[in-house]
């Protein structure tokens, strides 16, 4: 096991239980890919130094967690998936 640290930017179109939902589904995520969440940090809404999409500002979450090492690729392929995540990055600690 070892341990990640995942920054990703949900759309700021999105209401605030959408965010907290897409928040929560993939802390599910890697629950269910045999991972454990250690702590969610919850940034709050941040302005883009460029345009994004032609977007100015998202909602930037850091999640830590520890998983084997699979877990990071499937849970790359499930956020570039989701049409709510503006951007993504996952280093190992």
């Amino acid at each position: 096991m070892n341990k990640y640290e995942i920054l990703y930017i949900v759309e700021n179109s999105l209401d605030d239980e959408a965010k907290a939902a897409v928040c929560e589904k993939f802390e599910n995520a890697v629950v269910a890919l045999g991972g454990t969440v250690e702590n969610v940090d919850k940034w709050g809404t941040k302005k883009f130094a460029y345009p994004i999409d032609y977007k100015t500002e998202g909602y930037y979450v850091l999640m830590n967690f520890e998983a084997a090492e699979t877990v990071p690729a499937e849970l790359d392929r499930q956020m570039r998936n989701s049409d709510a995540i503006v951007r993504s990055m996952i280093i190992r600690k």
